[in-house]
């Protein structure tokens, strides 16, 4: 079953290296006796289906996912191991999609409007006097 993550990418399935748990939480008795949480593990340095620059974004992308130019992926959501493989597969889908998907335009520098301004310190200066109302008054 190999991955297809788009049109210009599928990992196939020997690069893909499963783990099985017992998972925690609901699901009674038969928590304790089958391994259905998931641990979905790719090498995104040595896979050899990745371009040099496919490669570097995704490493730059989803650094903090990565250990040691790894990524993995842990499902434990159902009580059944095969919909947890599914939702793996799924959840790795998404993350090297989002990782590979162009970046937007370049953000445009703005100033805030005078009107924006205005409203900022008006804001500021209610706060202001509603903390000073609630000040002891003085002794003078």
């Amino acid at each position: 079953m190999d991955l297809e993550v788009g049109p210009g990418l599928t990992i196939p399935e020997s690069e893909l290296q499963w783990r099985f748990s017992r998972s925690s939480g609901a699901g009674g008795q038969h928590v304790n006796t089958s391994d259905s949480r998931v641990q979905l593990t790719w090498d995104v340095a040595g896979s050899p289906v990745l371009s040099d620059e496919q490669r570097t974004r995704i490493l730059e992308r989803v650094a903090r996912r990565t250990a040691a130019g790894t990524i993995t992926v842990t499902v434990s959501e159902r009580r059944s191991q095969l919909r947890n493989r599914e939702a793996a597969l799924d959840a790795l889908r998404g993350l090297l999609r989002d990782a590979l998907a162009p970046t937007g335009p370049p953000r445009r520098a703005t100033r805030p409007t005078r009107g924006s301004q205005r409203r900022r310190l008006a804001g500021k200066q209610q706060r202001s006097a509603t903390k000073q109302q609630r000040r002891r008054p003085s002794e003078d």
